[in-house]
């Protein structure tokens, strides 16, 4: 009974007749190709996949690369005793070092490549450490905390040491005597407020952290938490100087 019906309304409604033969083409024609801006949209969605792709296997590689080097030498320790172990660790690392008593250092040429001669003195403690722009880290660091007249350590432009870095530096609260830290990407104020332990301090250099946002001011608390200690590398001005423009561009407030 309903087809009757449409029939009689297509032969009356010709608009209605007209709008069935188009739906009908229009569902029996193929698919129109894409738009050059869609094609161009679709290359560009999968060349970002691919650069995150990139990304996420680098910083893998990356993370992997920095666990096998701060790996504990607990088998050198046992072998050769904690000195020898530390000074391969540090050697390893591209680092070099000082012993105790001795004027040279030991450290490796260009190629990687370094001696062994620290083995014939595995009594002797390690007085000096440069690990600057090595990839120490909090981890790596237990193969040191054995080395118990360390006075200076160089840390500059390490991108692993942290906050959670200098709490562990309190092992050489007895001993330490010369600290940098400059141009360290993730230190703190939280991380300088642990050096607090480095009561035999006399010199720390503090230049060029990023993640500082008042310089002047955090050397101001670091005087005062180690008054024997010289704090290099910021000055008093330094975020200082817009708090006070701030104050003086305030507009004046008649009654």
């Amino acid at each position: 009974m309903a087809a009757p019906v449409l029939c009689q309304m297509r032969r009356r409604c010709p608009v209605v007749a007209y709008l069935s033969v188009v739906r009908r083409e229009y569902a029996s024609s193929p698919p129109s190709p894409p738009s050059l801006f869609s094609r161009f949209l679709f290359q560009l969605n999968q060349h970002f996949h691919d650069v995150e792709h990139l990304i996420n296997w680098s910083s893998w590689l990356r993370n992997r690369v920095v666990r096998r080097k701060n790996v504990f030498y607990g088998y050198t320790q046992k072998r050769f005793g904690v000195n020898v172990a530390a000074a391969y660790y540090i050697l390893g690392l591209g680092g070099g070092f000082r012993f105790a008593g001795h004027s040279d250092w030991f450290q490796p040429d260009s190629r990687g490549k370094f001696s062994y001669d620290f083995l014939n003195t595995p009594n002797s403690t390690i007085e000096e450490i440069d690990l600057s722009r090595t990839l120490i880290n909090h981890d790596g660091l237990e193969n040191i905390v054995s080395q118990n007249e360390l006075r200076s350590l160089s840390l500059q432009g390490c991108p692993e040491v942290d906050d959670w870095f200098l709490a562990r530096l309190h092992v050489f609260g007895e001993s330490l005597q010369w600290l940098d830290l400059s141009h360290c990407p993730r230190i703190t104020v939280g991380g300088l407020a642990a050096l607090q332990h480095l009561r035999k301090l006399r010199r720390l250099d503090v230049s060029s952290l990023p993640r500082l946002q008042n310089p002047g001011l955090v050397r101001i608390l670091l005087e005062e938490m180690l008054p024997h200690c010289e704090v290099i590398g910021a000055d008093y001005e330094q975020g200082l100087i817009l708090t006070d423009n701030v104050e003086e561009a305030e507009p004046v407030r008649h009654k």
